[in-house]
């Protein structure tokens, strides 16, 4: 029997579709860039917190190489970059309690940070470097994306709850799309599963403006205040540092986006499936999901019209629109999964199925309405 690791990882050397605009899968090798802004008289600080942290880094798997720069111009302005064989293993890492703590010594000595992340597409040099080019994989094309960047944050409250939590965020004010000149907020859309809540948001410029945008918003900040005592992690939105660990681990990365149409289809309903994953299989499942939604892209007969895979540790969410409506299609297209088998392997959705039927498309039905997520609110710009 041929195991889903092995399917995924055979499925590498397929040409990618030219319909995938954003994804973390296709092997080539990460350049990862970090702007530091470090506060006056700390640098000497921030150096030795560096030098710590660097020395944590080289062990990490995946991790080939850093650089630590300073601007000739203003000494408060450093640069960090890193090389690693893949992205994945590189958001395993970023995305983990282990990192959390091991920049943790880094806070009180830097002011602002950006983070920027590129699959190499091509490289120069003499020689040995062209000789070296043959080892090292590098994107093979590159990406035509549509100019929106997807994000999304995920967070539990307190069991009981949340009936209260959603319905405060079903009724809030939508905040000023416009963020300025170049950036704007298109959508936003909030899907509950029980006491999971996953905010999904399109923006067009740029993501970290638009995310601090969106945070200094009256009607924004009253509806954290207002779920705040139902948070199962405490957080205090008046103390940066607590705010900060707190969005820290709410991230939900997206990891691939395909789109078989370019324009809005206005019989397209969007909807958010939760894929609970077993231990250290999140970012598995996530990969054989975006194969089989790349693959389901070239299929005219696919009602799934877009297809967005956020993933974070064991926590998998696919937000896609459907042509038609979710009832009407195909479970098997709809989950993304053709194979009960892979459901068991991937997910703890198989635990949660007792009395489900025998068949393989009774038990994929199943599989499907456990992993629906309710939707809460789902809103465009004017203009989107």
């Amino acid at each position: 029997m041929t195991t889903t690791s092995e399917r995924v990882a055979g499925s590498r050397a397929r040409q990618a579709s030219q319909r995938v605009s954003q994804s973390v899968f296709d092997g080539s090798r990460l350049r990862v860039v970090l702007l530091v802004d470090v506060y006056d008289g700390a640098q000497q600080q921030f150096l030795e917190a560096y030098e710590q942290l660097c020395n944590q880094v080289a062990s990490v798997p995946g991790h080939v190489s850093d650089q630590l720069c300073q601007s000739i111009e203003n000494p408060s302005q450093w640069l960090i970059t890193s090389e690693w064989e893949s992205a994945p293993p590189f958001l395993a890492w970023v995305n983990s309690e282990e990192h959390v703590a091991m920049v943790e010594p880094l806070h009180s000595c830097v002011r602002d940070t950006r983070s920027l992340r590129f699959h190499v597409v091509r490289e120069t040099g003499g020689p040995a470097a062209a000789a070296d080019q043959a080892k090292r994989r590098l994107q093979t094309s590159p990406r035509i994306g549509d100019g929106v960047i997807r994000h999304a944050l995920t967070f539990t409250v307190k069991p009981g709850s949340e009936e209260i939590v959603a319905k405060i965020l079903a009724d809030y004010a939508s905040p000023e799309p416009q963020v300025d000149d170049t950036t704007r907020l298109c959508r936003t859309s909030l899907f509950m599963h029980g006491n999971r809540v996953v905010r999904a948001i399109e923006v067009r410029g740029d993501l970290l403006s638009a995310l601090r945008h969106v945070s200094r918003q009256p009607e924004v900040r009253a509806v954290e205040e207002a779920i705040n005592p139902h948070l199962e992690q405490d957080r205090d939105l008046n103390d940066p540092e607590s705010a900060r660990v707190f969005f820290t681990r709410a991230a939900l990365p997206a990891v691939h986006h395909v789109t078989a149409e370019e324009r809005q289809n206005p019989q397209a309903e969007r909807y958010a499936l939760y894929y609970p994953a077993r231990p250290d299989r999140g970012m598995k499942l996530a990969e054989l999901l975006a194969r089989q939604d790349e693959a389901a892209a070239d299929d005219p007969s696919s009602p799934v019209l877009r297809s967005t895979i956020f993933q974070r540790d064991d926590v998998v969410v696919r937000l896609i629109d459907v042509r038609g409506g979710l009832e009407a299609a195909d479970p098997v297209q709809a989950l993304g999964l053709s194979d009960p088998g892979q459901v068991a392997e991937l997910t703890t959705l198989q635990d949660d199925a007792a009395g489900a039927s025998k068949s393989k498309d009774g038990r994929l039905a199943r599989f499907l309405e456990l992993a629906r997520m309710d939707l809460v609110t789902d809103r465009r710009s004017p203009d989107a």
